[in-house]
């Protein structure tokens, strides 16, 4: 359960002003069919979490567990500090293809490839070499990014004016922070 809900609130903070929020944002406004969209992005999400936290298992089995507790905890820090950059949604291209593929479509190419080495598909690798619970992992971080998203689908920008986004990245990147910490404490203590 420490897996999913730890996932869950990572994911949901973290994706808050991320550039696939921008992405649910600007499918919204161009589509204005909120079901596909939603859809699309839960198809998404799962697909690319799953190969994400399929990922954080076979480095939790190929690593010993001294290597990494090392790479986990330097991972949550750099995350940390990532966290603290703002994205922009100048790297993912959606027109075009709304004709070709649907707005289903449209929105699980688009939010797949958006979140090809995206700070939350990174966060499902280390999550999931951190707990060994791929499964939780994979559902925690899906629902993140589901509460992080199909608000601003279906409300639009009003959503994200709720909370000033400046604040939520730095919680996140004070909760990456602490997990490092967590995991490099007993190596720096020499345990």
């Amino acid at each position: 359960m420490e897996a999913f809900l730890v996932s869950t609130g990572i994911v949901a903070l973290g994706e808050m002003g991320d550039k696939t929020q921008l992405l649910a944002l600007l499918l919204a406004a161009r589509f204005r069919k909120p079901v596909p969209i939603v859809l699309g992005i839960l198809v998404a999400t799962l697909a690319n979490h799953a190969m994400a936290g399929a990922l954080g298992g076979l480095l939790a089995a190929w690593m010993g567990p001294q290597w990494l507790r090392w790479v986990i905890g330097i991972s949550f820090l750099a995350m940390a500090v990532w966290m603290l950059v703002p994205d922009k949604l100048d790297d993912v291209e959606t027109e075009g293809r709304g004709r070709k593929l649907g707005v289903f479509g449209t929105t699980v190419l688009a939010f797949f490839l958006a979140e090809m080495g995206d700070k939350t598909q990174i966060a499902t690798v280390m999550l999931a070499a951190r707990y060994n619970a791929m499964i939780a992992v994979v559902a925690g971080t899906t629902l993140g990014m589901m509460l992080a998203n199909a608000p601003v689908v279906w409300l639009g920008e009003r959503v994200t004016r709720l909370v000033p986004l400046r604040v939520v990245h730095v919680v996140s990147a004070c909760v990456f922070a602490v997990l490092g910490v967590i995991a490099l404490w007993p190596l720096v203590l020499g345990r």
